[in-house]
């Protein structure tokens, strides 16, 4: 039998969802003008008379964004920088979180704080800057001259995501580990074999994390990457802004729709598939930042 809701209960569960309700229509919102503007027609967007749905349809912006062989180089990029990148940055903060995790490491504790103080004091943008020059010159040496697999390798450090990890696989029972060890298991069979399954929520919530953060990336792809064949997604968006807000350049413009439009198609192709794939991997998100975040 259902318990009574106590008027303050009520009350208090109305205003929550009330305050939910308004606050994911907020985030929701300018996802949905974005497809608008990009299907309405050039007067409506220059005058602003789009507010929710799309006014005077056309697809033309759609079709000059996907008939731009640039644009289709710029998202190849994007999936070759966000796969390789996310799985790098997972292979080894696996790694290191498990040694991390460790009672055993010999200096566990100054490593543990090296890693949390990184948090606290970052080295700044010139020293990264020029650790990544660095870097690329030895990449250089190394005959790798696709500035991709920079940004791949040497932009892939997150110290929070190693101590979600660190902590997931601390709450692993030692019990465990001592039994897979009794039984023949090596050191690498017990990270693919025991930790890896039991911890599988919050690796997958930190590869979300890392997939999101390759797939948003602008800062250091557009200041490293100098070859415009090499471009990610977000790069290349940023450059069609700048070209579609130069009033010398758009001054002949003479479409049927907006250079505002185009933007907006950019915008909404390169949100579609982290839509795609964050529903798959939402089941995970909850429990995999409470058994990562939380020490016992």
């Amino acid at each position: 039998m259902k318990r009574k809701l106590e008027i303050s209960e009520l009350i208090f569960k109305v205003i929550s969802y009330t305050l939910l309700t308004v606050f994911a229509l907020a985030c929701l919102y300018p996802f949905v003008y974005a497809i608008s503007a990009a299907l309405s027609d050039r007067a409506a967007v220059e005058y602003g008379q789009v507010v929710l749905f799309p006014k005077g349809l056309q697809f033309a912006a759609f079709q000059r964004m996907f008939s731009d062989n640039m644009f289709w180089n710029a998202y190849s990029n994007t999936l070759f920088i966000t796969f390789y990148g996310t799985v790098w940055a997972l292979f080894y903060s696996i790694l290191g979180a498990y040694a991390l995790s460790k009672r055993r490491l010999l200096f566990r504790k100054f490593f543990n704080f090296f890693l949390v103080f990184t948090m606290w004091f970052a080295a700044g943008i010139v020293p990264q800057y020029l650790n990544y020059l660095d870097t690329k010159t030895v990449f250089n040496a190394l005959g790798i001259v696709d500035d991709k697999w920079l940004v791949v390798i040497a932009m892939g450090m997150a110290a929070m995501n190693i101590i979600l990890l660190r902590n997931a696989f601390e709450g692993v029972p030692s019990e465990i580990e001592e039994a897979a060890i009794v039984d023949g298991a090596s050191e690498f069979q017990v990270l693919t074999k025991v930790y890896l399954p039991m911890c599988k929520s919050t690796i997958a919530t930190v590869a979300l994390f890392f997939g999101i953060s390759r797939w948003n990336g602008y800062f250091w792809a557009r200041q490293m990457i100098s070859n415009s064949n090499e471009h990610p997604l977000q790069v290349f968006i940023r450059l069609r802004l700048e070209e579609f807000t130069d009033a010398e350049a758009m001054a002949g413009w003479n479409q049927p729709y907006a250079s505002d439009s185009v933007i907006y198609a950019l915008i909404v192709c390169s949100i579609v598939p982290i839509l795609i794939i964050y529903p798959f991997i939402q089941k995970y998100f909850a429990k995999g930042t409470n058994v990562g975040g939380v020490k016992e």
